[in-house]
């Protein structure tokens, strides 16, 4: 380099430049990494900070390297060129989900916890982010969904107050309304259900369709329930001598004084289980919605405590003693809370979904 005129020293400097800003990157991707480490479920925090840190040491390379100010303003326009199309391009996905996700929060359409539909999609929400809502479906495993198709399609929401289940059993015109609804109302009775009713839906060629509905108050029940309902009506209309099938097929069986009922009426144990389905199927979304509600009783707990703090300091003599046993039994259960919360979100963490 001596040889064509341009000294060594004149390297120096970029040079250090450089090596300031990787060594500032890299130690700045480790420190987040140790802060971060009991929660794998920030991930994309560290990825926003590097890649906030890493555009300002290009930045200020740019900058603090000594080149022609020309170069340096085309050097920046390009940087500035590129950043600005990136963000043209992405923009309308991801600003649409934050905005969407916004909007959601502030509606309050649902919570984590509950039930939902979208379109052909039915779960229990067990996550919600800026981005994204993740629902644990009926086979356990969990979808992830964009906030803006959520806000773009009608989403039903199982009211935790109780919901109405139904079931539809179709019989031929041969057999009484009256001892029907009768027995479809007891039937929902006997599956746990308030309040039954029944419809009359249709008047076919060769059959009536009845749809028995029911009030059911405890939601988390739901799958389990709609099964308890079938169950209960073919046990109810079989003790009660009425098959159910299909008119058409009467009319073609060649057996004569024979009809097809289970052959046992005689009720069976209910198998033992130490879980309900429910509890198998959205476990991810009941330990969701617990930890929501854990988080929300620290809050509480975090206010009643500086309340009565400042209540303390004012108080007389005779009743700090009793508002400060207070204020001790509000803080243990803080603790308890908090490293119980702790240990929900690591749990959670390690069964993220991919998406």
């Amino acid at each position: 380099m001596a040889g064509i005129g341009i000294p060594y020293s004149n390297f120096l400097g970029p040079l250090a430049v450089v090596a300031i800003l990787v060594a500032g990157l890299i130690g700045l991707n480790l420190l987040v990494m140790r802060i971060l480490k009991d929660h794998p479920e920030r991930a994309i925090h560290r990825q926003v900070t590097m890649l906030a840190a890493t555009l300002t040491a290009i930045f200020l390379m740019v900058v603090l390297i000594p080149i022609d100010e020309s170069l340096r303003g085309q050097i920046l326009s390009l940087l500035g060129i590129v950043i600005s199309a990136t963000i043209a391009l992405s923009s309308t996905t991801f600003l649409g989900n934050a905005l969407a996700g916004i909007l959601l929060r502030n509606v309050r359409s649902f919570r984590t916890g509950d039930f939902i539909y979208i379109q052909n999609h039915f779960g229990r929400v067990s996550a919600r982010g800026l981005f994204h809502i993740e629902i644990q479906t009926e086979d356990r495993d969990l979808l992830t969904l964009p906030n803006l198709y959520v806000t773009t399609n009608p989403v039903k929401v199982t009211r935790a107050s109780g919901t109405i289940i139904s079931a539809e059993v179709s019989l031929g015109y041969d057999l009484p309304r009256n001892q029907i609804e009768t027995l479809l109302q007891a039937a929902a009775v006997k599956a746990g259900l308030e309040d039954p009713f029944v419809y009359i839906l249709k008047l076919g060629d060769f059959s009536v369709l009845y749809r028995v509905n029911g009030m059911l108050t405890d939601v988390k029940q739901l799958l389990t329930s709609r099964s308890r309902l079938n169950g209960a009506i073919l046990d109810t209309l079989h003790s009660a001598g009425i098959e159910i099938v299909s008119p058409n097929f009467m009319n073609t069986r060649d057996v004569v004084g024979q009809k097809f009922v289970a052959h046992s009426l005689v009720e069976e144990p209910s198998p033992i289980r130490d879980k309900d389905p429910e509890q198998i199927i959205f476990d991810k979304a009941e330990q969701a919605a617990t930890l929501e509600e854990q988080k929300a009783v620290l809050n509480e707990i975090g206010v009643r405590i500086e309340t009565l703090k400042g209540t303390l300091a004012k108080a007389e003599d005779d009743k700090k003693e009793k508002i400060a046993n207070m204020i001790s039994r509000l803080e243990r259960k803080e603790k308890y809370l908090i490293g119980k919360v702790s240990n929900d979100e690591k749990s959670m963490a390690a069964d993220k979904s991919p998406g």
